[in-house]
């Protein structure tokens, strides 16, 4: 009952304070609803996509107070009902949920075909000796991807993740389970915080990254290049990626550290299963034509396009059936959770939250130096992530903000300034489990628990962002010397 009361006591506590000045009350109250929402998610009183269900119908209900302002409210022939719809079903018609929902169906294929448990096998089979090596080998998979892979979601979520879900059974260890700790917990978070690792290396390696050029270029008047984008993040890039899988060892250490005999017993295992079949082939063919879409097509066709399409060929090749799609729970429990979050994130910015939340930041850096201003600046920009439920969304509402703050700043380098608040844009996708496109598929993977990947984000969001602002501010006022 607790876990029920204490989100709505947040809501009403946050709602009967008065607005802090600057912000309209209606903006306040979606506020508080939506903090009430974070609460249940860390919780966990119902299922993430009940939470978010009941967080929308809320707003929707409540829309004429909490959602629109005096001044739509006041424009003849506005109808709020109908406007907060279009607001309330709008996750759904978002392309990184549907792109998040097929990673699930590439798993599926992958369970159905047995070419997940044989890749694992094999993976197992040369690099099981010890849970550390695993670990290195998953961000080593990420980094080879992550230059020519735009979408983080496509990389780590369809392409990584249906092949290592497949490890924890082969050492015991189960989803949502106490077992799910001995190993299946420490691969997935190594998993995640890998990516979003190389998220921010490769200018490439985020779509949203290419947004956030383009709003720098047109806001900020700056153009910059992948090779400038490279070298100014490899220094901390390529200390956080030897770091993640020995930072998870600690703060997250497996239970089972070593499986020298698993080895063998993998080695049995692929005898036992013997040739690689004609689906596992099929499966194979259009994983990789995805990748390849993933890759090479983006002028051509979209990601979660190329997605579907190969969730289309799995099903005309049944290589999966139509009721194994319908029966997956998971991937229908985790498309509702995302879509309303996404939505409920957009409501942030649609009410005036966000843009308030910038400028007040603004504010407060007035006759700051500048080294102190820009550290402000950044730190605003990476955990105000916390109200965003996509890179895309956050990237789009507060980094042409942050730039005309930062330019306004006497003395603050502004093509530095900009590239630095680029730079952040994947790292901060460790911070929820709603932060980035791969963030539910691994946190709706049953081996991380909502309290542990709200714990571990915060931890290793603060260490990421200290290990940004210690070597790559430095590094690039070095470089422009």
């Amino acid at each position: 009952m607790k876990r029920v009361l204490i989100p709505v006591a947040v809501s009403l506590l946050l709602a009967l304070l008065p607005a802090p000045a600057g912000l309209a009350p209606h903006a306040w109250l979606y506020l508080a609803i939506f903090a009430g929402v974070v609460v249940a998610l860390v919780l966990e009183p119902l299922p993430g996509g009940a939470v978010g269900l009941i967080g929308v119908v809320l707003v929707s209900v409540l829309a004429r107070w909490v959602f629109f302002s005096p001044q739509e409210l006041a424009k003849p022939g506005f109808r709020p009902e109908q406007a907060v719809v279009g607001w309330a079903l709008s996750g759904f018609a978002n392309s990184t949920v549907w792109l998040i929902f097929s990673a699930f169906m590439f798993a599926l294929g992958y369970d159905k075909t047995g070419l997940g448990r044989r890749l694992a096998l094999v993976l197992v089979r040369r690099m099981g000796g010890h849970t550390l090596t695993l670990g290195y080998a998953i961000v080593l998979a990420d980094l080879v991807l992550a230059p020519f892979t735009p979408s983080n979601t496509a990389r780590s979520g369809g392409t990584i993740f249906p092949v290592i879900r497949n490890l924890p059974a082969l050492f015991d260890s189960r989803p949502n389970d106490p077992s799910a700790r001995r190993i299946g917990g420490y691969l997935m978070w190594v998993a995640i915080a890998g990516t979003c690792v190389t998220s921010s290396l490769f200018m490439t390696g985020l779509a949203t990254n290419l947004l956030a050029l383009e709003l720098i270029r047109t806001a900020g008047g700056v153009s910059l290049g992948w090779t400038e984008w490279f070298v100014a993040f490899l220094p901390a890039g390529g200390l956080l990626l030897a770091g993640v899988p020995l930072l998870t060892w600690w703060l997250y250490p497996p239970e089972v550290k070593s499986g020298r005999a698993v080895q063998g017993w993998a080695q049995a295992e692929l005898a036992g299963m013997g040739s690689i079949t004609g689906r596992e082939i099929a499966l194979a063919l259009l994983v990789g034509l995805a990748l390849a879409g993933w890759i090479f097509g983006g002028a051509v066709v979209h990601p979660t396009v190329v997605a579907l399409a190969v969730i289309a060929g799995m099903l005309l090749g049944r290589i999966v059936a139509w009721e194994d799609v319908l029966g997956h729970k998971q991937a229908w429990n985790t498309l509702a959770w995302f879509a309303t979050l996404v939505a409920l994130a957009d409501g942030l910015a649609r009410t005036g939250f966000v843009k308030w939340f910038a400028e007040s930041a603004g504010r407060a850096l007035e006759g700051v130096a500048p080294g102190a201003a820009s550290t402000g600046l950044l730190a605003a920009f990476y955990f105000s992530h916390y109200f965003f439920a996509s890179t895309t969304a956050h990237a789009t509402a507060l980094l042409p903000v942050m730039l005309i703050v930062g330019q306004a700043v006497p003395g603050l380098d502004a093509a530095g300034f900009a590239l630095q608040l680029a730079l952040t844009l994947g790292l901060m996708g460790i911070l929820t489990p709603y932060a980035t496109g791969p963030s539910p598929i691994y946190y709706g993977s049953g081996y991380i628990a909502s309290r542990d990947y709200w714990r571990l984000g915060a931890i290793f969001g603060a260490i990421f962002f200290a290990v940004f602002m210690a070597v790559t501010l430095p590094w690039m006022a070095w470089l422009r010397d």
